[in-house]
């Protein structure tokens, strides 16, 4: 809040201003009396300083001398910075942590810390628990697990007054952070900025313990893992906070794993869409949630190293200019893989299987469905190593009341390669699998988004495919080196969704309610499918690399698991390119004889995107419920952490697009 100005009588003025030195300000006024108003400082533009004694008041012309004791203060920002476990594991680096907070206050911001609980302190209550009772109630471990935190930032308050400035511990609950009532996964309904205003504007460092919040009923919850990253967002937003200052024992978000490759470099600026991929694959910096709170309420994130000065990563509404073909090489290791196979391809298929899904609260990664043969389709996600057992689970029951039968693999990992700069050049896909293809490396499924490629390959192989991609795209390289297969290229239109995204998020019930910011539809593009692929090493390098060497630029890409050594690969392309697509992979591959390729022009790609989508698992079941109801099947799938795209037939392009406008209320 802005601290107001002592209540003048000046008269019957629609503004005031005053204008000491170079400073300009506009004090909007109501009445509080027939002649007399109460002023609030409102600056024209940001700027830091300090308070300043009001000389006079121009109204009109006139010079109206105002007493010395009227104090104008100016606004002043607030910065939110989060420490993390490692940040304060024990006295000197709470005392390093403190320092930094007592500096920033000093240089004349309002200061909110978060903290996390210190170093092993959640393993070592999740081993307490374990060692009363093999299965706890979840609201007895809330109770226990928030207690790590509030011994932080019980400490780090000490530590403040020890530096000589006033500081507060606030626990969630005490701060005003209400959850719904989902045990150790609960997400925040909304936050109360009062007492933490009232404590700022009291010249007092606020410390809140993150991770946690109370319920309706005043259970105290926690948010689950990433917490500490989420509380900071979420009040970094809900303060209007200048930055949201992430501290960790990294110097800020690398290219990859530095302990898996040695040349990892540091970035220094990444997006919301860009950081949202890499965290969601084992980025390790961040969690999706807390990059979710930024990109929906803009707040301008920052990682920084805890040990020292340095600049660290911009997390911000866009990417580097000129953005890089590729920014990072992400993965995640332990991933297992559910196949519904012959499940029957028609309307309301994908909606039962989703539905269940989402019911079963199991958290899916990669989706992939690619065209149906002779009346039945394969679909495959990938879920977590530990949740195989749940899923497999929900795929039997969804076989048995539609059909088909269920097959799973584990020992699985996901590499993938993100930046907004492939949307520029055909030769990332070719170059991607070119590398894997030179490192024996054997893909077992594909998706793609506008920003991001995954592959699916043997959990052994994972550590030298991450090596081998990040040395092919040059990522060691401060300004690497365009990918050598394929040529740069216009990209596709952007529709510019801020402003819509803007209204929604105004008018959400809780904080994490997802947002839906636009429905997509394309019916400019063609699906080419090659049929009976050998599943080995080489051959998806050889089709993307023919199809980006004569400058064609491919959207989606869908490749299912293998059968019988053999496998399927549909991506489309533009509609005009497809006959070219076509003739060229005829006369690249006519060697093998059992391989078919075909195009259809008669598609229609549909896409919803928006924040939260992986953190939100009905989407998808909302999606295909309301493509369902219409009467759509469904051809083709393809999922990222921004968007869920569907192709359909082109005749029902438009009807399924209404459909979905419909359900997630976009005008």
């Amino acid at each position: 809040m802005l601290t107001p100005v002592p209540p003048v009588p000046l008269g019957a003025a629609d503004s005031v201003k005053v204008g000491p030195s170079n400073l300009k300000w506009q004090f909007p006024s109501y009445f509080e009396g027939p002649m007399e108003r109460t002023v609030n400082c409102v600056c024209e533009f940001t700027r830091r300083c300090s308070s300043f004694s009001v000389l006079h008041c121009t109204i009109g012309v006139r010079r109206i001398p105002v007493t010395a004791s009227a104090l104008i203060r100016c606004p002043v920002s607030i910065i939110v910075q989060k420490f993390g476990g490692t940040s304060v594991a024990d006295a000197d680096r709470i005392r390093r942590a403190a320092q930094r907070a007592v500096d920033a206050k000093r240089t004349g911001h309002q200061v909110v810390m978060v903290v996390s609980a210190r170093g092993k302190k959640t393993d070592e209550l999740v081993g307490l628990a374990a060692e009363i009772t093999s299965s706890p109630r979840p609201r007895e471990m809330d109770m226990l697990l928030s207690t790590g935190e509030q011994e932080s930032c019980a400490l780090m308050a000490m530590a403040v007054h020890e530096l000589g400035e006033e500081a507060v511990s606030l626990t969630g609950g005490q701060i005003g952070v209400r959850t719904d009532a989902s045990h150790t996964k609960a997400r925040i309904i909304s936050i109360s900025t009062q007492r933490m205003r009232e404590a700022l504007d009291s010249g007092q460092i606020v410390i809140a313990a993150g991770f946690q919040g109370v319920d309706e009923n005043l259970n105290i919850t926690t948010l689950g893992r990433g917490g500490s990253d989420t509380t900071a967002a979420a009040l970094a937003a809900v303060l209007d906070a200048e930055s949201c200052e992430i501290y960790t024992d990294v110097e800020g978000v690398f290219s990859t794993d530095p302990r898996v490759v040695d040349s990892a470099r540091k970035i220094d600026r990444v997006s919301y869409d860009e950081m949202l991929e890499l965290a969601s694959m084992g980025a390790g910096v961040m969690h999706s949630r807390s990059i979710e709170f930024a990109k929906k309420y803009h707040v301008h994130l920052k990682v920084r190293p805890s040990y020292a000065d340095g600049p660290g990563t911009m997390i911000a509404a866009t990417p580097a200019t000129p953005a890089p073909v590729v920014t990072g090489v992400a993965f995640v290791r332990n991933e297992a893989r559910v196949s519904l196979l012959g499940v029957p391809d028609q309307p309301g298929v994908m909606s039962q299987i989703f539905s269940r899904l989402s019911e079963s609260r199991i958290p899916v990664d990669m989706v992939v469905q690619n065209v149906g043969m002779e009346g039945t389709a394969n679909v495959s996600f990938t879920v977590a190593e530990d949740d195989l057992p749940s899923a497999v689970q929900v795929a039997t029951d969804a076989t048995a009341a539609v059909g088909g039968t269920v097959q799973t693999l584990s020992g699985l990992s996901k590499v993938s390669v993100v930046g907004h700069g492939m949307q520029t050049h055909t030769g990332v896909a070719g170059q991607m699998f070119q590398v894997l293809a030179e490192s024996s490396v054997n893909i077992n499924m594909v998706t793609t988004s506008e920003i991001k490629i995954s592959v699916l390959i043997n959990r052994d192989d994972c550590d030298k495919t991450v090596g081998a991609v990040h040395g092919g795209f040059q990522l060691d390289q401060r300004e690497a080196a365009p990918p050598e297969i394929g040529v740069a290229s216009a990209s596709r239109p952007e529709r510019d969704v801020a402003e819509l995204e803007a209204d929604i998020v105004a008018q959400l019930s809780t904080m994490e309610d997802i947002v839906v910011s636009d429905v997509e539809s394309d019916e400019e593009q063609a699906r080419v499918t090659i049929t009976q692929l050998p599943d080995t090493p080489g051959v998806a390098s050889l089709v993307f690399s023919t199809v980006a060497n004569h400058g064609i630029l491919v959207d989606m890409i869908i490749q299912n698991a293998a059968q019988d050594g053999r496998a399927n690969i549909s991506f489309t392309v533009p509609r005009p390119d497809a006959d070219k697509t076509v003739e060229l992979l005829q006369r690249e591959l006519a060697e093998d004889s059992q391989m078919q390729i075909s195009s259809d022009a008669g598609i229609g790609k549909l896409s919803v995107s928006g924040i939260g989508l992986r953190s939100h698992t009905d989407v998808g079941a909302r999606m295909f419920e309301s493509l369902a109801e219409s009467g759509i099947n469904v051809q083709m799938v393809n999922t990222s952490e921004i968007k869920v795209s569907v192709v359909v037939a082109g005749d029902a392009t438009q009807n399924a697009a209404a459909a979905l406008r419909r359900t997630f209320g976009i005008a």
